[in-house]
């Protein structure tokens, strides 16, 4: 009999009569647990749970706010070994890479319980003489955050913590795919004190709840982390609600090799951006975009250290890359292999199902040559274990194909050429850069987010979160 876990409303278990299954990616035969679908009127109730609760939150002093989240993180910093556990469970992530989550996790919150007794107004001298004038941020009230199933600890804790520490209560609406560790997080931040009301779970389909929540009146802002499929109609709805929108959709996120390029660098950065946690993240290097010079070097050590990857169990020491999430996204791979093939590309390497101890989803990464930036595995996001590589003249082909994108998340390059590095910073069109590094891996204390398609409203994490979480006041005023 598997532990079944209720939704969170207003500070108290809700049972509901359906229940979606949770099941471990790396063992079918291993239900990590039975977990509340919510209904449309459970998603009322929480909205209006967060709603009775924002007068009296949002007045709380920053030293309250901040012990609650001091606390929080403390917890999960603590717990980052059995959280990083349940979470590679569920999701098929390596072990290490699910412990690392969970810490960055603790890490936001501590982070921004600082924020909140950080956040500064301003006094500014008036025109007119006589008069002082305030600038000040206040919270918006309800915030519904909906975040996707590849980070089920990071980002809703990216999402929640600021949030919290700018006072605001929320709605949180987890990936029903991935709704233990969420749970666990919820819980932890609940008993580090929060109120009633203030921050409400509700698990179950995004196709009815986000959409209820993203059309709700009683919602002030959100804050969506998913698909290009979805995001504009959030964002749509929200708008026609009167709600403030931040959206964040992944990315066809381009990796520059070109001729100078020290070439262990350059595999050991397009290995781990491209293939590990399956690919599976919306800042993983799916274009591989290499000078003619190097690109021959390039593609065989490429293929060399993949045949060496260890694909397994994510809960097996020394396992490199775990399983897809479930059987949609393994059928979704498999597919987009067969459209490259279709469209001329050559599989160079990689792309079978795999077979290991326990029944999972594990395919090896697969590598594609001999593509143009015209075919549809360099123009959609697959987000799987598959790269392409396209071969170019020179550095300013490269950088001209790396922008040829509607997507503008992350962008990296190798080069040992100071100049060619600068230039590439002032020139990519994304949000994030990363020069000799992977195109995947961020720190918890400053900016996150892209441009084009890959994401529209204020930025999320660090200081900057504070511009989507907060609402600016002007207040005049006559001695």
């Amino acid at each position: 009999m598997s532990t079944t876990y209720p939704n969170v409303i207003d500070g108290d278990a809700v049972e509901t009569a359906e229940r979606s299954v949770d099941i471990n990616p790396s063992n079918l035969g291993d239900v990590v647990g039975e977990f509340a679908r919510g209904t449309v009127a459970d998603a009322e109730r929480a909205i209006a749970s967060a709603r009775h609760a924002f007068p009296a939150w949002s007045r709380t002093s920053p030293q309250q706010r901040f012990d609650i989240l001091d606390k929080a993180g403390t917890e999960i910093l603590a717990r980052k070994d059995e959280l990083g556990r349940l979470l590679s469970r569920e999701q098929g992530k390596p072990l290490a890479d699910g412990v690392g989550e969970a810490a960055r996790a603790g890490m936001i919150f501590k982070f921004f319980a600082g924020e909140a007794v950080r956040l500064a107004g301003e006094k500014i001298d008036s025109v007119r003489p006589g008069l002082d004038v305030e600038v000040t941020r206040e919270p918006l009230g309800v915030v519904a955050a909906i975040t996707p199933w590849n980070f089920p600890l990071a980002i809703p804790a990216w999402k929640i913590a600021p949030a919290l520490a700018f006072g605001n209560c929320i709605v949180f609406k987890p990936a029903e795919l991935v709704p233990a560790s969420p749970w666990m997080l919820v819980d932890i931040v609940q008993r580090a004190g929060l109120p009633k009301g203030v921050l409400n779970l509700l698990m179950g389909p995004g196709s009815k709840l986000g959409a209820h929540l993203a059309t709700s009146p009683d919602v002030d802002a959100v804050s969506f982390t998913g698909s290009q499929d979805v995001g504009p109609s959030v964002a749509a709805a929200a708008v026609k609600a009167g709600a403030r929108v931040q959206l964040e959709m992944g990315g066809k996120n381009p990796l520059v090799v070109v001729d100078d390029a020290d070439l262990p660098t350059a595999v050991s950065v397009a290995i781990n951006g491209a293939f590990f946690q399956a690919g599976q993240r919306c800042t993983a290097s799916s274009r591989l975009i290499v000078t003619e010079g190097i690109h021959d070097r390039f593609v065989h050590a490429m293929v060399e250290r993949m045949k060496t990857l260890v694909i397994d169990d994510a809960l097996k020491p020394g396992t490199e890359i775990g399983p897809v999430v479930d059987d949609r996204q393994l059928a979704k791979n498999l597919e987009y292999l067969e459209i490259g093939r279709g469209e001329g590309a050559f599989l160079r390497h990689g792309g079978e199902r795999l077979k290991r101890d326990t029944d999972g989803y594990y395919m090896a990464p697969a590598i594609f040559t001999e593509t143009t930036p015209e075919m549809r595995i360099n123009r959609e996001e697959i987000f799987g274990p598959i790269a392409a590589v396209i071969r170019v003249k020179n550095y300013d082909e490269a950088l001209a194909v790396a922008n040829d994108t509607p997507y503008g998340l992350s962008s990296g390059i190798v080069t040992t050429s100071l100049k060619l590095a600068s230039h590439y910073k002032r020139n990519a069109a994304s949000g994030l850069v990363m020069v000799n590094l992977p195109t995947a891996g961020l720190d918890y204390h400053v900016p996150f987010g892209g441009r084009k398609r890959s994401s529209y409203g204020p930025r999320e994490q660090g200081t900057y979160a504070k511009e989507f979480y907060t609402i600016v006041k002007t207040a005049y005023v006559a001695p």
